[in-house]
This record gives structure tokens, C-alpha cells and sequence, in this order.
């Protein structure tokens, strides 16, 4: 058992003795050990910054590991009586400890070393002769695998050489590899849940749509664009984080040439004068729906290179400033500030589809690094009523949840991940309490109810685990401890 989850059961049944003797308990010293005892474990790194904590016990006691701390709390309470009944000092030390500094836990329960078994695991799909976790999972949600990776060697130097060398290995094999595939928006349904079909693996194209739509052609032009420009957009921002971990300058550029596939239909749309500026881009090259996903993807890659690319801030800084105008002024932020999928086609208002969590995530992103960009703090504020507002509705009991879970196939399983990276990207931008709490907890929960013993993570972060894992489902649960541990 890792020394983190020693320390949770300590204060677990530090506070289970608490509530169940202290009532019962006349003295005052037990019932100020049992209350010392429960909170201790949340200040006890500060404890040695006490300059009258001299004497040898509390030295040992404060140099001993935080297992030991939390296990010698939980088991000795009593010393800690004695201590306060022999010398008062001890005892206004450390009442001035526990109401007047910040709260600073002592222990994430969350480690780098259980992030490094998560990877370790989602490494198991990957397919080092194409670069992608193909056929574990596909094209798209392999640039999220891509992605998470990066962030995690951001934070963890001991994966730092692993992660360089995949991303060396896809970017040169990637982009050679010849991908049939097809998509649906889920207008028909009406859930707007996306589904990737492909030729070579499961989920295979089904009769239908090849009836109606004939064989698919391979990827567009090689490299890292094809027929969806939301995919273009997952590729763009993998890169991006790519770039910001080695600065190689080849994964800047890629993410400009993709961008620039992108923005060849931006304010091109059916759509793109139904609001204050003239913007936004399809969804797919056969032009069928104008959706909130590859919009908010257009916004965030655009400000993101406004914020790297020397001397072509201004350009990119005008297309992100006017398709922010645009996408406030089309209605698909709605009135709880929720965003629904996307536009109805015929009519161009909010078309009521799903509240997705990778919705409320990808804007975050984007309006933070708007917000760096143009020095203007409005976009943070509505980024975090954004944020607000989704976590209250997909999160009511502080665990992240999708409303196709526990099925949600290949596409929908990556969700969450998308919206707690990009959380992060604004706490790290503007810290906030509740948010960093937030992460915390989703990732604990990931790791104590959500968990194989192989280390593969799925798609329900509250729990149990649902089998079987994939390349998606681990990478989406990855962002939330990369998140975690980033915050």
C-alpha cells in the first residue's frame, strides 16, 4: 500500500475516534490530543518552522517521513497531550500554527509515481510503428494521448526522455500513416454524441453509411490534416504542448500549418453572420454542422500561437479577438452558462444538444491564453463562470461525470480529460480554492475507485472500475492526475 493511502487511513481513523470518544471523554487533554491529533495531519510539514520545537522528540517527530508523522499521530495522540499539559508554549505554538497560517496539505494522495504507473499502462496501446494508440483507440483521441503525455513530463522530469522519443517516433510516423475513417455528429439521435468510424479497425464504418456515403478516402493530405477540422484542431494543440517541453521548433510549425487548414473556412459557414463578428468554421470539410467542439478548438490554437509565434502575435491575436466575439454573440453559451453541442442548421440558434464536458473544457484553454495574449482579465472571469457552472451541473457529488457513462464509446470516453486539463490551464492562470479541490478529488477518486490492478483506468471516475479499459478511458483519466499533481 503506498505510503499515501497509510497517511488517508490515519486521518480516517484519527477523525473516526474523534467522533466517537469525545464526547465521552471528561478530561481535557485527551479530547485536546484526539482534536490536535485530527488536524495535525493537515499542518504537520509546518510544524518544524516552530522555533520553540526543540526538544528531541518533536525534532524526530518532524524529520520522520509523512507516513511516520501521520502514523505517530494516529497511534500517539497522548504524547502529543502530554507535551501541551508539560509546557504551554508547545501549546499556543501550535494553536498560532492551526488558526493563523495558509492550509497547506501535507499529502496529495495522488503521486508522480502513480501518474508514472498510468502512463506506464496507456504506453501498453501504443503502436510504435504508426506513433498512435491505434487500434486501442483512434486518430483523434490519439492527439489527446499525445497531449496528456507532454503535460505530464511538464511536471514529472522522470518521464521527460520516455515522452521526448514518443513524440519524435509519432511525429514522423503519424503523419505518414493513411487513415480511413468517418464520423457522425449525433444530429440524428439528437444526444450529439460524435462517433469515429474506421476501415481498419473497431468501430468499423457500418453498411449504412458507406451506402450513403461510399468508401472513405484516406487522410486528406497526409500529415496532420483530414476531412474533420476538430480533429485538425486536438493535433494543432498537441503540438503546441509539444513545442512548450522541448522547443523544437518543428512541432510550432506543424501546429501553424494545421491551423492554417483550419482557418481556410473561418467566418465561411451558414452560420458565421449570425452574431455580432463574422466568424467560426465547420465542423467537417463536407460542410454538414457548425459545432461548438471545433470552434472552441479554432479559438484556442489561434490565441495559443498569438502567444508563441515571434512577430505573428497580431495576426493570430485578430482571428482569436474576432471568433470570440463571434461564438458570445451565437447563443451556444446558454443561459446557465453551459454550452450545448452546437448551431441548428437551419436556423442558426443553439441547437439544445448534450452539455458535454469537453465543451465546458476546451474554451477554458482558449479563453485563458486570450486573456495572456491581450492582457485582458474578462476572459478569465467568464472562463470561470464557465467552469462554475459545469462542474455544478456535471459534477453534483465533486466527481466529474458524462451523461453516456458508463457507454460511451470510443469518442465520448475522452471527454472529462479534455475538461480538467483545460481547468487547470485557468487555475494555473488565476488559483483558485475551489478548483484546486476539485482536481484533487477527481483524481483520488480515479485512483482509489477506478483502478485495476494492472493500473488501467475507465471510463466512471467515481467508480468501479468498468472493464475494459482502452487508450481512451486511460488518457482521459490521466489528465485528471496530471491535473492534480500540476495545481
Amino acid at each position: 500500500m503506498p505510503i499515501q493511502d497509510h497517511a488517508m487511513h490515519s486521518r480516517r481513523m484519527l477523525i473516526w475516534m474523534y467522533d466517537l470518544d469525545t464526547q465521552r471523554l471528561a478530561h481535557p487533554l485527551p479530547r485536546t490530543a484526539f482534536t490536535i491529533g485530527r488536524l495535525h495531519c493537515i499542518r504537520v510539514q509546518q510544524l518544524a518552522t516552530l522555533k520553540d520545537a526543540k526538544s528531541p522528540a518533536f525534532k524526530a517527530y518532524t524529520s520522520a517521513s509523512a507516513f511516520h508523522r501521520c502514523l505517530a499521530v494516529a497511534i500517539f495522540p497522548f504524547i502529543i497531550a502530554i507535551m501541551l499539559y508539560q509546557s504551554r508554549k508547545y501549546g499556543l505554538a501550535l494553536l498560532a500554527l492551526l488558526t493563523t497560517s495558509d492550509c497547506v496539505p501535507t499529502e496529495r494522495d495522488v503521486t508522480k509515481a502513480n501518474a508514472e504507473a498510468a502512463y506506464k499502462a496507456l504506453q501498453g496501446w501504443y503502436n510504435q510503428s504508426t506513433g498512435l494508440w491505434i487500434p486501442s483507440t483512434g486518430w483523434w483521441n490519439s492527439a489527446n494521448c499525445m497531449t496528456v503525455i507532454t503535460e505530464l513530463a511538464a511536471v514529472d522530469k522522470n518521464v521527460q526522455d520516455s515522452v521526448q522519443k514518443v513524440l519524435s517516433n509519432t511525429y514522423t510516423k503519424a503523419q505518414q500513416y493513411n487513415l480511413q475513417m468517418m464520423k457522425e455528429s449525433g444530429a440524428q439521435s439528437r444526444t450529439y454524441m460524435p462517433q469515429t468510424y474506421y476501415s481498419s479497425f473497431e468501430p468499423y464504418i457500418p453498411d449504412s453509411m458507406l451506402k450513403a456515403h461510399g468508401q472513405p478516402r484516406m487522410k486528406a493530405t497526409g500529415g496532420f490534416l483530414n476531412d474533420y477540422y476538430d480533429d485538425e484542431g486536438w493535433w494543432a494543440l498537441g503540438w503546441i504542448a509539444a513545442y512548450d517541453l522541448t522547443k523544437d521548433s518543428q512541432y510550432l510549425s506543424q501546429a501553424q500549418t494545421i491551423f492554417a487548414d483550419m482557418n481556410k473556412v473561418f467566418g465561411k459557414t451558414n452560420c458565421s453572420k449570425n452574431s455580432v463578428a463574422t466568424g467560426g468554421i465547420w465542423w467537417d470539410k463536407p460542410h454538414t454542422y457548425v459545432n461548438a467542439i471545433a470552434n472552441e478548438l479554432h479559438l484556442s490554437v489561434a490565441a495559443s500561437l498569438a502567444n508563441r509565434v515571434k512577430g505573428g502575435n497580431t495576426n493570430y491575436l485578430a482571428i482569436a479577438k474576432r471568433q470570440w466575439s463571434w461564438f458570445q454573440g451565437t447563443g451556444m453559451i446558454n443561459s446557465n452558462f453551459t454550452i450545448n453541442d452546437g448551431l441548428d442548421q437551419q436556423t442558426c440558434k443553439n441547437n439544445q444538444g448534450t452539455v458535454w464536458s469537453y465543451n465546458q473544457g476546451v474554451i477554458l484553454g482558449g479563453l485563458t491564453e486570450l486573456s495572456k495574449a491581450t492582457g485582458d482579465k474578462a476572459p478569465i472571469t467568464t472562463a470561470q463562470k464557465i467552469a462554475d457552472a459545469a462542474i455544478a451541473k456535471l459534477a453534483p457529488t465533486g466527481i466529474l461525470t458524462d451523461p453516456c457513462e458508463p457507454t460511451c464509446g470510443a469518442d465520448g470516453a475522452q471527454f472529462k480529460g479534455v475538461f480538467v486539463r483545460n481547468l487547470q490551464i485557468l487555475q494555473k492562470a488565476s488559483p483558485q480554492t475551489r478548483y484546486a479541490k476539485f482536481l484533487d478529488a477527481n483524481a483520488d477518486s480515479i485512483w482509489r475507485n477506478d483502478r485495476n490492478n494492472r493500473n488501467q483506468l475507465s471510463v466512471r471516475w467515481t467508480g468501479p472500475f468498468v472493464a475494459p479499459a482502452n487508450a481512451s478511458t486511460q488518457s482521459s483519466a490521466l489528465d485528471a492526475l496530471v491535473a492534480s499533481l500540476a495545481t
